[in-house]
């Protein structure tokens, strides 16, 4: 390939590759220059690290998981159901990734082992779109008076049980759906406008 036509997008495409035949452990730079056919210097000139492509690998990767979450997070559905799509789809996703392609994941997990700071965007990523969606809730008066960032990161907790990879193993088991299904129910009434109470009829002479 010719430096000229050489760009981020190509090369990260290259070490996406790269780092799924070879490993985390020993993929290097030089793989994924001799996979794009330049040298490693013109990897470097975009890259100023292989610690700094990595984490881009990662970044590129978790963005695919929040570009779905983020189209959900600015619809225009009722907040209520607008939580329960975007808690449900982040748990698909997150078990798309850990269970369809045990591989790839284990490939991505190692990544993911030194690179907190991304991670730690990853996760500021996904809280925010559970803060702006408890705000709209909020505003319209389908949600009470809450701090919706206060809310969204214990709601973010509470369902960790079902899209933490670290949880994986217990995502196959007899009763998951259902018991998805209920926190959901759990939550999404503990954030309900409780409705007005009933007046007392006078008593009539």
């Amino acid at each position: 390939m010719n430096d000229s036509a050489l760009t981020p997008e190509r090369i990260l495409a290259a070490a996406e590759d790269v780092l799924r035949r070879y490993g985390p452990g020993k993929a290097t730079v030089v793989d994924v220059a001799q996979a794009l056919g330049v040298s490693h210097g013109s990897v470097y000139r975009h890259f100023a690290s292989k610690v700094a492509l990595r984490d881009a690998v990662l970044r590129g990767w978790l963005e695919r998981v929040t570009a779905p979450l983020q189209a959900i997070a600015t619809s225009r559905a009722a907040a209520p159901a607008r939580l329960r799509q975007w808690l449900g789809a982040l748990r698909e996703i997150k078990r798309d990734k850990v269970l369809g392609d045990p591989e790839l994941f284990a490939t991505y997990g190692a990544l993911a082992a030194d690179a907190r700071e991304v991670i730690g965007e990853h996760v500021e990523h996904l809280q925010q779109q559970i803060t702006s969606i408890i705000a709209a809730g909020v505003a319209s008066g389908d949600f009470r008076k809450v701090d919706a960032r206060a809310t969204a990161l214990a709601i973010f907790d509470a369902t960790s049980r079902f899209h933490y990879p670290g949880m994986a193993h217990l995502w196959s088991g007899p009763g998951e759906d259902a018991a998805f299904a209920q926190l959901l129910d759990l939550l999404l009434a503990g954030l309900a406008l409780a409705p007005a109470p009933a007046k007392r009829r006078k008593p009539t002479a």
